[in-house]
């Protein structure tokens, strides 16, 4: 096979999964629109705004809305702040455990959150946190801090140790090199963790529709439960109306960060 050939096969075969990956967002955008949304992706017949227009209220989107980024945005700040101090001495220093503690780091990523639940849940009615928006909030960025410790070491590895060395030369302790040193450096990365944990949290609809029993404190991804109705009817346009600003919050977050950010380590000018 010559070159262009493999070149035009690689090409189709992934437009073919583009596709795949588009097909649901043609329906979101077709079927938000339509007054009789059907379950398949279609031109709609009537073009109404009458969709978002029942699910932008305080009770349906709102609200729940305003809570999954009150959780979201608190978990991604407290893991991100706890990797960093366990991702610095795990890069930084020649620990006696730091290898068996890696892998169980390592370990804790693949463990499924279902099966942690029951004890979880009898933990949490034990500590009264049981419908706590901050137990639930502590809990979600506990699910995340495992992968956001490896993420946090890999970045601080890419750091210099001469960096810090000449910042103890001039008399800085480890906590100040830490700020003033290697946190400057890795602001990028933290926001790709940072961006990582409210994903996971943002997306997350086990853990507070098991821990949050009150509507008033569920997050937009229980929410969707809402469009659900008895015996299998489903309104498919006000499904797809609050999918659409279920997804708005992900998309700006990513867009505001990426370009804030560059995407870029800046470690040019670090040694001067």
């Amino acid at each position: 096979m010559s070159r262009r050939a493999a070149s035009r096969l690689v090409g189709a075969v992934l437009a073919g999964i583009a596709l795949l990956f588009l097909a649901p967002l043609l329906w979101l955008l077709t079927a938000a629109f339509d007054a009789e949304a059907p379950l398949a992706a279609a031109v709609p017949g009537r073009f109404t705004l009458e969709n978002f227009g029942q699910v932008l209220e305080w009770e349906t989107s709102i609200r729940p809305l305003r809570n999954g980024l009150l959780l979201s945005g608190g978990a991604a700040a407290l893991s991100v702040l706890a990797a960093v101090l366990c991702a610095y001495p795990l890069s930084r220093y020649r620990l006696r455990f730091r290898r068996p503690f890696l892998y169980t780091v390592l370990f804790a990523t693949g463990l499924p959150i279902t099966a942690v639940m029951v004890p979880v849940y009898s933990m949490f009615v034990r500590l009264d946190l049981v419908d706590s928006m901050l137990g639930t909030t502590l809990f979600l960025a506990a699910t995340s801090l495992p992968v956001a410790i490896w993420m946090t070491k890999n970045f601080m590895d890419g750091v210099p140790i001469s960096l810090e060395e000449a910042a103890w030369v001039d008399g800085a302790s480890a906590m100040q090199a830490l700020r003033s040193v290697v946190l400057p450096l890795i602001v990028p990365g933290m926001g790709v963790v940072g961006i990582f944990t409210f994903i996971n949290a943002w997306g997350n609809f086990f853990v507070p529709f098991v821990l949050l029993l009150d509507p008033a404190k569920q997050p937009a991804s229980v929410g969707v439960f809402a469009f659900f109705g008895q015996g299998g009817l489903i309104a498919y346009g006000q499904l797809a109306a609050y999918s659409i600003l279920y997804t708005a919050p992900v998309i700006a977050l990513y867009l505001l960060v990426s370009r804030s950010l560059g995407g870029a380590f800046a470690l040019t000018g670090a040694m001067k």
